[in-house]
């Protein structure tokens, strides 16, 4: 790998296109003072395997893990929706922002459907391409070739190809370039550990840009895939997204250092110090959605007498679906209308609920303690 060439520019009329070299085939390893932050990466991403097959109710936890990664995938796109408008209904968003809802909420949807197949459909091109076109339904991307390879050239920063900060390579190129992709993803002659073997994966999809939009949201989630498919994982409790999200320009920088400069190593580095720290937060969300839960049962919920078996099973929903209306504790619990609006405001007075439109009517609640394990 000290050796890895990334490409050359291809001269086109008016531009220069970046052209990625093939990565499917076997690699040396050199960097023996990568060795020991890869071997962090590695016991990080045990210990949150193994926690996660620990904790009760894991799923609970992974579906606003989902919502996070949703929301902060796209923020980095530019989108604009935060978790809490992610959980409305689209007709209780502010028009201005559905656009955005949408978007988030298509992510949440295309994550979702790719990991349900994994059992059926490898980890390959085709389910990629599936993914997008959930992503671009009914959004602003919907007329850019949703669920299909690019046919016109694209590029990254700038106005117009002349003053782009990066050009992929030409279109005709995709489908030979993504096809090298798959081959090398489930390739098991690398000699690649894990853990470099989708740092690659990754940079290699970003450069090749295969789609005209939505090419960030893919990639980002094609980390995830790769960790459940190849069972690192059998939960998808780990997300890049805010890491990268939170280090734009290095992540930025350091992908562009492998094409300018052939910088492999900076890349890898920079990749596992962002799995080590997203698999101990990961960690800790898990660690403290225990505490949390423990709290309301054992400290909270008492504090209601006779209405405990009721808040019981308000408590239940919310940590699956963490905002709540009026006529939805009267569903759960059978309570009568008045009977749900007073342990809305019990479980307000505890601090575990919050009003979250500042509305007088259809008001709407949030688990505010859960969100704020999400958020920290």
């Amino acid at each position: 790998m000290r050796n890895f060439n990334s490409g050359f520019n291809v001269k086109q009329s008016g531009y220069s296109a970046f052209q990625p070299n093939l990565i499917n085939k076997e690699y040396n390893v050199e960097y023996t003072d990568l060795l020991p932050i890869l071997e962090k990466a590695n016991i990080k991403l045990g210990e949150l395997n193994a926690y996660s097959d620990l904790v009760p109710d894991v799923d609970h936890f992974i579906r606003l893990h989902v919502i996070k990664e949703a929301t902060v995938s796209s923020k980095i796109e530019g989108t604009h929706t935060n978790m809490e408008d992610a959980l409305l209904q689209e007709d209780e968003v502010n028009p201005e922002k559905r656009n955005d809802w949408r978007e988030v909420n298509n992510y949440i949807e295309a994550m979702n459907e790719c990991i349900a197949s994994l059992d059926d459909l490898p980890l390959s091109s085709r389910m990629l391409r599936k993914a997008h076109s959930i992503l671009l339904q009914g959004v602003r991307g919907e007329h850019k070739m949703p669920g299909e390879f690019r046919r016109s050239q694209n590029w990254i920063g700038g106005a117009t190809l002349t003053d782009a900060i990066f050009i992929p390579p030409v279109f005709q190129e995709v489908g030979n370039l993504m096809s090298d992709l798959e081959k090398f993803i489930h390739n098991e002659d690398t000699n690649l550990p894990h853990v470099f073997k989708i740092a690659l994966a990754h940079y290699q999809f970003e450069t090749i840009h295969p789609f005209l939009d939505g090419n960030g949201r893919i990639g980002r989630l094609l980390i995830t895939l790769y960790f459940i498919e190849k069972k690192i994982l059998k939960k998808p409790v780990l997300y890049l997204s805010d890491f990268f999200e939170r280090n734009k320009s290095f992540y930025y920088d350091n992908l562009m250092r492998v094409r300018i400069k052939n910088d492999l190593k900076q890349w890898l580095k920079f990749f596992s110090v962002g799995i080590i720290e997203m698999s101990e937060k990961s960690i800790q969300g898990l660690k403290n959605i225990i505490e949390l839960k423990e709290e309301c049962e054992q400290e909270l919920l008492p504090q209601l007498g006779k209405k405990m078996p009721n808040a019981a099973k308000l408590l239940q929903y919310l940590f699956l679906t963490p905002i709540i209306r009026a006529n939805e504790v009267s569903q759960i619990t059978g309570l009568s209308a008045v009977s749900s609006y007073n342990l809305i405001n019990d479980f307000v007075d505890l601090d575990i609920l919050r009003e979250f439109t500042g509305f007088q009517r259809n008001r709407i609640f949030i688990f505010n303690k859960y969100f704020d394990v999400f958020k920290s």
